[in-house]
Protein backbone atom coordinates (compact mmCIF):
# COMPACT_ATOMS: atom_id res chain seq x y z
CA UNK A 1 0.00 0.00 0.00
CA UNK A 2 1.05 3.91 -0.99
CA UNK A 3 1.80 5.36 1.95
CA UNK A 4 0.61 8.58 0.74
CA UNK A 5 -2.61 6.82 1.93
CA UNK A 6 -2.47 7.48 5.78
CA UNK A 7 -1.15 11.61 4.95
CA UNK A 8 -3.36 14.37 5.03
CA UNK A 9 -5.36 15.21 1.39
CA UNK A 10 -2.96 18.28 1.02
CA UNK A 11 0.48 15.81 1.73
CA UNK A 12 -1.32 13.14 -0.82
CA UNK A 13 -1.45 15.46 -3.76
CA UNK A 14 2.00 17.08 -3.03
CA UNK A 15 3.00 13.40 -3.20
CA UNK A 16 1.07 11.94 -6.37
CA UNK A 17 2.43 15.54 -8.31
CA UNK A 18 6.22 14.63 -7.10
CA UNK A 19 5.26 11.22 -8.50
CA UNK A 20 3.98 11.97 -11.31
CA UNK A 21 6.56 14.35 -12.28
CA UNK A 22 9.26 11.85 -11.32
CA UNK A 23 7.35 9.21 -13.81
CA UNK A 24 7.89 12.20 -16.54
CA UNK A 25 10.69 12.82 -16.17
CA UNK A 26 11.89 9.38 -16.14
CA UNK A 27 10.15 9.02 -19.34
CA UNK A 28 11.11 11.42 -20.85
CA UNK A 29 14.94 10.70 -20.36
CA UNK A 30 14.16 7.19 -21.71
CA UNK A 31 12.67 8.58 -24.93
CA UNK A 32 15.71 10.90 -25.73
CA UNK A 33 18.21 7.73 -24.43
CA UNK A 34 16.80 5.59 -26.86
CA UNK A 35 16.98 8.51 -30.13
CA UNK A 36 20.29 8.70 -28.51
CA UNK A 37 20.56 4.80 -29.16
CA UNK A 38 18.89 4.74 -32.29
CA UNK A 39 20.62 7.70 -34.13
CA UNK A 40 23.79 5.85 -33.25
CA UNK A 41 23.34 2.21 -34.53
CA UNK A 42 22.46 3.47 -38.35
CA UNK A 43 24.59 1.86 -40.33
CA UNK A 44 27.07 3.89 -42.50
CA UNK A 45 29.00 1.35 -43.84
CA UNK A 46 28.27 -2.88 -45.04
CA UNK A 47 30.20 -4.83 -46.83
CA UNK A 48 28.97 -8.46 -48.32
CA UNK A 49 31.11 -10.87 -49.12
CA UNK A 50 34.01 -8.58 -50.11
CA UNK A 51 37.05 -10.61 -52.27
CA UNK A 52 39.93 -10.00 -53.97
CA UNK A 53 42.72 -10.98 -56.20
CA UNK A 54 45.71 -9.99 -57.33
CA UNK A 55 46.80 -12.49 -60.33
CA UNK A 56 46.82 -15.83 -58.23
CA UNK A 57 47.22 -14.07 -54.61
CA UNK A 58 43.95 -13.58 -53.04
CA UNK A 59 44.04 -11.02 -50.64
CA UNK A 60 40.50 -11.06 -49.48
CA UNK A 61 38.54 -13.90 -48.88
CA UNK A 62 35.12 -13.03 -47.95
CA UNK A 63 34.87 -9.90 -46.19
CA UNK A 64 31.35 -9.44 -44.16
CA UNK A 65 31.50 -6.09 -41.94
CA UNK A 66 29.16 -3.79 -40.77
CA UNK A 67 30.50 -0.25 -39.53
CA UNK A 68 27.89 2.07 -37.80
CA UNK A 69 27.14 6.10 -38.01
CA UNK A 70 29.44 8.15 -35.22
CA UNK A 71 31.90 5.13 -34.60
CA UNK A 72 35.48 5.25 -34.92
CA UNK A 73 36.71 1.71 -36.21
CA UNK A 74 40.42 0.94 -36.38
CA UNK A 75 41.69 -1.58 -38.79
CA UNK A 76 44.46 -3.76 -37.65
CA UNK A 77 46.84 -6.52 -38.86
CA UNK A 78 50.08 -7.89 -39.89
CA UNK A 79 51.67 -5.84 -43.52
CA UNK A 80 50.13 -7.72 -46.30
CA UNK A 81 46.55 -8.83 -44.93
CA UNK A 82 44.92 -7.18 -46.87
CA UNK A 83 44.30 -3.85 -44.65
CA UNK A 84 44.54 -1.14 -46.96
CA UNK A 85 43.16 -2.84 -49.81
CA UNK A 86 39.92 -3.41 -47.86
CA UNK A 87 39.93 0.80 -47.30
CA UNK A 88 40.53 0.96 -50.88
CA UNK A 89 37.75 -0.95 -52.07
CA UNK A 90 35.50 0.49 -48.61
CA UNK A 91 35.80 3.91 -50.05
CA UNK A 92 35.64 2.80 -53.79
CA UNK A 93 39.02 3.12 -54.62
CA UNK A 94 39.44 -0.28 -55.84
CA UNK A 95 36.67 -3.20 -57.42
CA UNK A 96 36.06 -6.14 -55.39
CA UNK A 97 36.12 -9.14 -57.73
CA UNK A 98 33.36 -10.96 -55.94
CA UNK A 99 30.76 -9.13 -52.97
CA UNK A 100 28.75 -5.81 -52.21
CA UNK A 101 29.55 -2.28 -51.17
CA UNK A 102 26.81 -0.12 -49.38
CA UNK A 103 27.55 3.44 -48.04
CA UNK A 104 24.89 5.09 -46.43
CA UNK A 105 22.37 3.08 -47.55
CA UNK A 106 23.43 3.49 -51.11
CA UNK A 107 24.60 0.29 -53.12
CA UNK A 108 28.04 1.87 -54.84
CA UNK A 109 29.57 -1.47 -55.98
CA UNK A 110 27.49 -1.75 -59.14
CA UNK A 111 27.78 2.24 -60.20
CA UNK A 112 29.22 3.22 -63.85
CA UNK A 113 32.48 5.30 -63.32
CA UNK A 114 31.40 8.52 -63.51
CA UNK A 115 28.40 8.39 -61.27
CA UNK A 116 30.61 6.55 -58.92
CA UNK A 117 33.51 9.27 -59.25
CA UNK A 118 30.97 11.85 -58.28
CA UNK A 119 29.11 10.20 -55.22
CA UNK A 120 32.92 9.22 -53.98
CA UNK A 121 33.29 12.82 -53.97
CA UNK A 122 30.00 14.19 -52.09
CA UNK A 123 30.38 11.16 -49.44
CA UNK A 124 33.73 10.03 -48.72
CA UNK A 125 36.54 11.72 -47.28
CA UNK A 126 40.21 10.52 -47.18
CA UNK A 127 43.26 11.06 -45.42
CA UNK A 128 46.88 9.29 -46.14
CA UNK A 129 49.55 9.39 -44.19
CA UNK A 130 51.48 11.90 -46.18
CA UNK A 131 49.30 14.46 -46.24
CA UNK A 132 48.97 14.52 -49.98
CA UNK A 133 48.49 18.34 -50.09
CA UNK A 134 48.74 20.56 -53.56
CA UNK A 135 52.17 22.66 -53.01
CA UNK A 136 51.45 25.37 -55.43
CA UNK A 137 48.18 25.98 -53.40
CA UNK A 138 47.52 27.79 -49.92
CA UNK A 139 46.25 25.51 -46.97
CA UNK A 140 42.77 27.23 -47.54
CA UNK A 141 42.70 26.24 -51.79
CA UNK A 142 44.14 22.80 -50.83
CA UNK A 143 41.16 22.50 -48.90
CA UNK A 144 38.30 24.06 -51.11
CA UNK A 145 38.96 21.89 -54.05
CA UNK A 146 36.98 18.65 -53.50
CA UNK A 147 33.88 21.01 -52.80
CA UNK A 148 34.93 22.96 -56.40
CA UNK A 149 35.26 19.88 -57.94
CA UNK A 150 31.24 18.86 -56.23
CA UNK A 151 30.06 21.99 -57.92
CA UNK A 152 29.96 24.16 -55.05
CA UNK A 153 30.90 28.31 -55.67
CA UNK A 154 33.57 29.09 -54.70
CA UNK A 155 31.93 31.93 -52.44
CA UNK A 156 30.51 29.14 -50.63
CA UNK A 157 33.80 26.84 -50.81
CA UNK A 158 36.06 29.64 -49.29
CA UNK A 159 33.32 30.34 -46.40
CA UNK A 160 33.21 26.63 -45.29
CA UNK A 161 37.03 26.03 -45.80
CA UNK A 162 37.52 28.86 -43.48
CA UNK A 163 34.78 27.57 -41.09
CA UNK A 164 36.83 24.30 -41.23
CA UNK A 165 40.45 25.58 -41.01
CA UNK A 166 38.86 27.87 -37.59
CA UNK A 167 37.55 24.88 -35.97
CA UNK A 168 41.04 23.12 -36.87
CA UNK A 169 42.60 25.99 -35.49
CA UNK A 170 44.03 26.86 -38.57
CA UNK A 171 42.55 30.24 -39.23
CA UNK A 172 45.72 32.12 -39.25
CA UNK A 173 47.40 29.61 -41.57
CA UNK A 174 44.69 29.57 -44.02
CA UNK A 175 47.28 31.45 -46.61
CA UNK A 176 50.15 29.31 -45.94
CA UNK A 177 51.20 27.04 -48.66
CA UNK A 178 52.40 23.41 -47.26
CA UNK A 179 55.75 24.08 -47.46
CA UNK A 180 55.22 26.71 -44.70
CA UNK A 181 53.56 24.29 -42.58
CA UNK A 182 54.74 22.35 -39.74
CA UNK A 183 53.79 18.48 -40.15
CA UNK A 184 51.20 18.27 -37.88
CA UNK A 185 49.57 21.34 -39.50
CA UNK A 186 49.72 19.72 -42.98
CA UNK A 187 47.71 17.01 -41.77
CA UNK A 188 45.40 18.70 -39.98
CA UNK A 189 44.98 20.71 -43.22
CA UNK A 190 44.51 17.23 -45.01
CA UNK A 191 41.44 16.19 -42.80
CA UNK A 192 39.95 19.34 -43.25
CA UNK A 193 39.99 19.06 -46.79
CA UNK A 194 38.59 15.30 -46.05
CA UNK A 195 35.52 17.16 -44.65
CA UNK A 196 34.50 19.79 -46.78
CA UNK A 197 31.29 18.01 -48.54
CA UNK A 198 30.33 16.79 -45.38
CA UNK A 199 30.92 12.89 -45.77
CA UNK A 200 29.53 10.62 -44.70
CA UNK A 201 32.76 8.63 -43.36
CA UNK A 202 36.02 9.58 -43.27
CA UNK A 203 38.77 6.65 -44.33
CA UNK A 204 41.78 6.84 -43.02
CA UNK A 205 45.16 4.93 -44.37
CA UNK A 206 48.01 4.93 -41.61
CA UNK A 207 47.19 8.74 -40.85
CA UNK A 208 49.19 9.16 -38.21
CA UNK A 209 52.28 7.07 -40.00
CA UNK A 210 54.70 10.55 -40.62
CA UNK A 211 54.22 12.61 -36.93
CA UNK A 212 55.73 12.76 -33.82
CA UNK A 213 54.68 12.03 -30.92
CA UNK A 214 52.89 14.92 -29.85
CA UNK A 215 51.45 15.45 -33.33
CA UNK A 216 50.20 12.22 -33.49
CA UNK A 217 48.33 12.39 -30.14
CA UNK A 218 46.90 15.53 -31.18
CA UNK A 219 45.67 14.24 -34.40
CA UNK A 220 43.93 10.82 -32.90
CA UNK A 221 41.95 13.24 -30.10
CA UNK A 222 41.01 15.05 -33.52
CA UNK A 223 39.21 12.11 -34.87
CA UNK A 224 37.58 11.71 -31.60
CA UNK A 225 36.65 15.32 -31.28
CA UNK A 226 35.70 15.34 -35.15
CA UNK A 227 33.43 12.51 -33.80
CA UNK A 228 31.79 13.51 -30.88
CA UNK A 229 30.81 17.66 -32.22
CA UNK A 230 29.84 16.73 -35.46
CA UNK A 231 28.84 12.76 -35.75
CA UNK A 232 31.71 12.20 -38.15
CA UNK A 233 32.33 8.45 -38.78
CA UNK A 234 36.12 7.21 -39.20
CA UNK A 235 37.33 3.88 -40.13
CA UNK A 236 41.28 3.76 -39.78
CA UNK A 237 43.64 1.70 -41.12
CA UNK A 238 46.63 1.45 -38.37
CA UNK A 239 49.78 0.08 -37.14
CA UNK A 240 49.82 1.86 -34.10
CA UNK A 241 48.70 0.39 -31.17
CA UNK A 242 47.81 3.61 -29.22
CA UNK A 243 45.61 4.63 -31.60
CA UNK A 244 43.87 1.27 -32.27
CA UNK A 245 43.13 0.63 -28.03
CA UNK A 246 41.69 4.07 -27.75
CA UNK A 247 38.79 3.04 -31.01
CA UNK A 248 35.24 2.58 -30.18
CA UNK A 249 36.04 -0.80 -32.21
CA UNK A 250 39.38 -3.03 -33.33
CA UNK A 251 38.92 -4.84 -36.54
CA UNK A 252 41.70 -7.35 -37.16
CA UNK A 253 42.53 -8.65 -40.74
CA UNK A 254 45.23 -12.00 -40.84
CA UNK A 255 45.38 -13.35 -43.84
CA UNK A 256 42.67 -11.79 -46.14
CA UNK A 257 40.03 -12.36 -43.60
CA UNK A 258 38.59 -10.76 -40.00
CA UNK A 259 39.66 -12.61 -37.13
CA UNK A 260 37.37 -11.65 -34.60
CA UNK A 261 39.40 -13.24 -31.68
Amino acid sequence: MCQCANMPITMRHVCHSAANWHIGILAHWHIIHWHIIINYIILMIRLEGITKNFGSLQVLKGIDLEINKGEVVSIVGPSGAGKTTLLQIMGTLDEPDNGNVYIDGTKVSKMKEKELSAFRNKHVGFVFQFHQLLPEFTALENVMIPALIAGTSSKEATARALEILSFMGLAERASHKPNELSGGEKQRVAVSRALINNPAVILADEPSGSLDTHNKEELHQLFFKLRDQLGQTFVIVTHDESLARITDRTVHIIDGIINNC
